[in-house]
């Protein structure tokens, strides 16, 4: 392997780090720094940078300094953060990295911080983003008022985490996670770098048939598509918008929508390998059809169709319902939680609970066994 040479940081949906950090390693073309709050930090060694789909965006360092105090009379030490590098530098090594040339039509930029601070985000933003602007000569457009920047500018962040001030630019033209096929959407539709962290953690292969009971907008399914081409994709919705904006996404995709009840879904007993899903527990979206007031059928119908060596990876808004797989021998192997969009749902990884019978008896091995009783048979009266 080459020494790395670009320092990159990949940021993601809180609770992904670790998810994140080993899709890089899979790359086997980066190597990694440090694993932080929501974000990675890699060594590249190719000319290109590798495509993150657990990422929800990726940065090229620009500069950084150490943190400042929590007062607005503080803030003019972030204009010098923004001045004290070289820009040419930073464009020449985005663009040899695959990113665009230049730094667009303008500058937009997001900050966040840690800790009390007596200014925001927004004084945060303008301060450093009224200094990009100036110094590579194009228009700034501010957040503080909510309208979305424009498409063709570039995007910086701004991190304040207590100890550092980082500043960093945008890798490509666009955030990572939104994806080109995401034409079509639907509400309560998943966050893709959520639904490519899914289909990683499935240990997905080609051949094995893969299904979405409650299939949405098809994002776990097209993800599944490109983390292991060669799979059979399956998803079932009984809202007719949902089954539009799937196929609509999954376009030339191989990835097959139907409608159909995940309550009773069509399928026969063990001929799903693995199933994808961000069920409808009334967050967002009301469950309908069969599971309506009884949300426990979805869990039998996951473990009459799963095979014996059969994986579920779910979103979760909690772990009430944990209770039901276990009565139908689906027992979690993982659970971790995320942070996404001011919710906190669980990532849970469920496998198939086999109770096999011992050779030469039939008998379940978790079973107790009967002991002989070493007594002396009586005999029968007459």
């Amino acid at each position: 392997m080459r020494t790395p040479r670009v320092f990159l940081v990949a940021r993601c949906v809180r609770g992904l780090e670790s998810a994140l950090g080993t899709e890089i390693l899979r790359t086997h073309s980066a190597a990694i720094d440090r694993i932080g709050h929501r974000e990675v930090g890699f060594r590249v060694t190719d000319d290109i940078a590798p495509a993150l789909r657990t990422a929800d965006d990726v940065f090229l360092p620009a500069h950084r300094r150490p943190d400042i105090g929590p007062h607005k009379s503080d803030l003019p030490e972030l204009a010098a953060l923004a001045r004290e590098f070289d820009l040419a530098d930073l464009a020449r090594d985005r663009r040899a990295l695959g990113g665009p040339s230049g730094f667009g039509d303008g500058i937009e930029i997001s900050a966040s911080f840690l800790g009390r601070r007596t200014y925001n985000r927004y004084d945060i933003e303008d301060t450093v983003g009224r200094v990009l602007a100036e110094r590579a000569g194009l228009p700034y457009h501010s957040r503080r008022h909510g309208a979305a920047p424009p498409p063709g500018h570039s995007g910086w962040r701004l991190t304040l985490d207590g100890t550092d001030a980082t500043l960093l630019l945008r890798l490509g033209r666009r955030p990572t996670h939104r994806r080109a096929y995401k034409n079509a959407t639907i509400a309560g539709t998943l966050h893709p770098p959520v639904a490519a962290a899914m289909a990683q953690a499935a240990g997905l292969r080609p051949g094995q048939r893969v299904l979405d009971p409650c299939c949405g907008a098809g994002t776990l399914l097209i993800e599944a598509h490109h983390t292991a081409p060669g799979a059979t994709l399956l998803g079932f919705d009984l809202d007719p918008a949902a089954r539009r904006a799937a196929r609509e996404n999954a376009g030339p995709l191989p990835v097959t929508v139907r409608r159909g009840d995940a309550g009773a879904l069509p399928l026969a007993d063990r001929s799903v390998d693995r199933v994808l899903c961000n069920p409808p527990w009334g967050t967002q979206v009301d469950a309908t059809g069969r599971l309506a007031g009884h949300p426990e059928r979805w869990w039998h119908e996951l473990a009459r169709v799963l095979t014996d060596e059969g994986r579920a990876v779910v979103l979760l808004p909690d772990a009430s319902s944990l209770g039901d797989a276990l009565t139908v021998g689906l027992s979690p192997v993982h659970v971790q939680r995320l942070s996404l969009f001011g919710s906190r749902p669980l990532l849970i990884h469920l496998e198939r609970r086999v109770l096999a019978a011992p050779k030469g008896r039939g008998e379940l091995r978790d079973q107790p066994r009967r002991r002989r009783s070493r007594t002396t048979a009586q005999p029968r009266s007459a």
